[in-house]
């Protein structure tokens, strides 16, 4: 489980493709802390440490996960950069919302613009996912825990401030860029029931 409070920019280092895809994520973490095993959010997606070396670690991507995420849309380049966060632990400060890293669909930034210091950005949801997506509640885009200002059809908007844009790589996007978006888990559970009680 995650927060979506970015703790690092990683950088992509290496792709190869031999059966699964593997990456060399580069990273400012103390990585003796770092666990062989351990599960570290990449852009959102949750993914396995397989190796690591004092700078960097390895994960193995599937097929899955690259279909349904923007890894799939060719996102992920030598040289990217990724939001990183490290799995709870028991006892963290629980900043953001609860984040699975189990990435629901690639969304699209549509707009930008900025709004004092602040910038706006406009989304569009896959069709199937709008319905979870409600004015002041909790998305995870890119895995940031962000909250949504307003929604209208498959369309949402956020603003993101100086800090966020500063801190993950929020402050490169683009209109354009596919997005991993991952929905509220108490949203999934409150449309499952009312669709069980209808």
């Amino acid at each position: 489980m995650f927060t979506g409070i970015v703790t690092d920019m990683g950088e992509v280092r290496a792709l190869d493709q031999a059966g699964d895809l593997r990456a060399r994520i580069g990273c400012h973490y103390d990585m003796e802390s770092v666990d062989i095993g351990a599960s570290i959010a990449c852009d959102g997606v949750c993914l396995t440490v397989i190796a690591k070396g004092a700078d960097w670690f390895d994960v193995e991507i599937s097929a899955e996960t690259v279909s349904k995420t923007s890894i799939g849309r060719n996102s992920w380049h030598i040289g990217r950069r990724l939001n990183l966060e490290r799995a709870l632990k028991v006892g963290d400060e629980l900043g953001g919302h609860i984040v699975s890293g189990h990435v629901d669909g690639v969304a699209e930034i549509v707009a930008m613009h900025d709004e004092g210091d602040s910038t706006r950005f406009t989304f569009r949801a896959p069709e199937a996912l709008a319905k979870y997506i409600a004015p002041k509640g909790s998305v995870a885009l890119n895995g940031t825990s962000l909250t949504v200002n307003e929604v209208e059809g498959t369309t949402f908007g956020v603003n993101i401030i100086p800090h966020t844009k500063a801190a993950t790589t929020w402050g490169a996007a683009q209109p354009g860029d596919p997005v991993n978006l991952e929905i509220d888990t108490l949203a999934r559970y409150v449309a499952r029931l009312q669709e069980w009680n209808a």
